[in-house]
């Protein structure tokens, strides 16, 4: 029954989306399509607890953090990875000729404060790339903690990835420090891909303009001069459609209440991690896990195909370790939209197919 009012849900809330989308085309140049803009942009100010202003792109997340990393490093950048996603922060820079050096944890393990701390202590960076939160392996970074490192060092601009956690995990954008904060529209905020978001603080726009060669699409700097000039117009074409979608999106949210939002994520990543602990156990570090997505380890060697295509049948679906972590972890998505039916709905049914006691 659960799973059969889980799919009438998300059909309605689909069918919304869907009439959404398919609103009338504007012409991006209009006022119409400022203030739609303007809307997305406050509303996306109150998620991300943020003043600064707000760059949408008509692209993946990936594409504003190249946009962050070549548009504010005019020195060297460093990256630190805890995962394949911080990797991803790497094989931008360096795929873009951005100077950078890239500092590791072991999987399962975050950035520390100190790492941080002794990086920057060389006098070789000015620009610093983190994941807030990495899906491959479970953990959200102590951003509070090396918020505080990061105050020693005020000429360093703070890049931050927040694609999977912004919108479900309560991140003070401002408090925080943090100068580019990157998200895209198909993760917490639960909305098509296509999209991605990033705040730009004054220090970072500043940074920019030492920074000669800083591309064309993705240049920050560019992207915040048009829209400061154009009342909130954009450089190059935006997808309307899914501007259309945010801006409904935003308003539910709202109308959930920001803080309620943050406090269902937290239940839901409570409530998986207590059955995991029971039936599997948690990877990550425990003081370290994400607030959007558990990742469990495989304790029990199922086949994690052949438990997902059970669970298709029954309308639902985890995902497998990422990367290294193929078959010997498998992920549990507790973010957007998904609420604590679902969370019993999709665990009670791993009980029930690999029928575990």
């Amino acid at each position: 029954i659960s799973s059969t009012i889980y799919l009438v849900r998300l059909f309605i809330s689909q069918c919304q989306m869907d009439a959404a989308m398919s609103g009338p085309m504007m012409g991006h140049r209009s006022k119409a399509a400022s203030a739609l803009q303007r809307r997305i942009s406050n509303n996306l100010r109150r998620i991300l607890l943020t003043e600064q202003e707000i760059l949408l792109s008509t692209s993946s997340g990936t594409g504003l953090m190249e946009g962050a990393v070549r548009s504010c490093t005019a020195k060297r950048a460093a990256i630190f990875s805890v995962g394949a996603f911080g990797d991803k922060w790497y094989k931008i820079a360096t795929g873009n000729g951005v100077p950078s050096d890239i500092f590791k944890s072991e999987l399962g393990q975050p950035t520390t404060p100190e790492m941080v701390d002794a990086a920057l202590s060389t006098g070789k960076y000015d620009t610093i790339c983190i994941t807030h939160n990495e899906t491959s392996t479970g953990i959200q970074n102590p951003v509070e903690e090396i918020a505080e490192v990061l105050k020693k060092y005020p000429d360093v601009v703070w890049c931050m990835d927040a694609v999977s956690s912004a919108a479900g995990s309560r991140i003070e954008t401002d408090k925080l420090g943090v100068d580019v904060l990157v998200t895209s529209t198909q993760k917490a905020l639960a909305l098509p891909p296509g999209m991605a978001v990033c705040t730009l603080s004054q220090k970072a726009y500043e940074r920019t303009a030492s920074v000669p060669n800083r591309g064309c699409y993705f240049d920050l700097r560019s992207i915040y001069d048009t829209i400061q000039k154009k009342d909130y117009q954009y450089t190059n074409t935006p997808c309307v459609s899914i501007m259309y979608a945010m801006d409904l999106q935003l308003q539910r949210i709202m109308q959930e209440g920001v803080e309620n939002r943050f406090a269902r994520h937290e239940a839901m990543a409570e409530f998986v991690r207590s059955w995991a602990d029971e039936y599997f156990s948690v990877f990550a570090n425990r003081d370290h896990l994400s607030r959007t997505l558990t990742v469990i380890s495989n304790t029990r060697d199922i086949d994690i195909a052949a438990l997902n295509n059970s669970l298709i049948e029954r309308g639902m679906q985890l995902g497998n370790g990422y990367g290294d972590l193929k078959n010997k972890t498998f992920r549990i998505a507790h973010m957007g939209e998904l609420t604590m039916d679902d969370m019993r709905s999709i665990t009670s049914s791993i009980v029930d197919i690999l029928k575990l006691k």
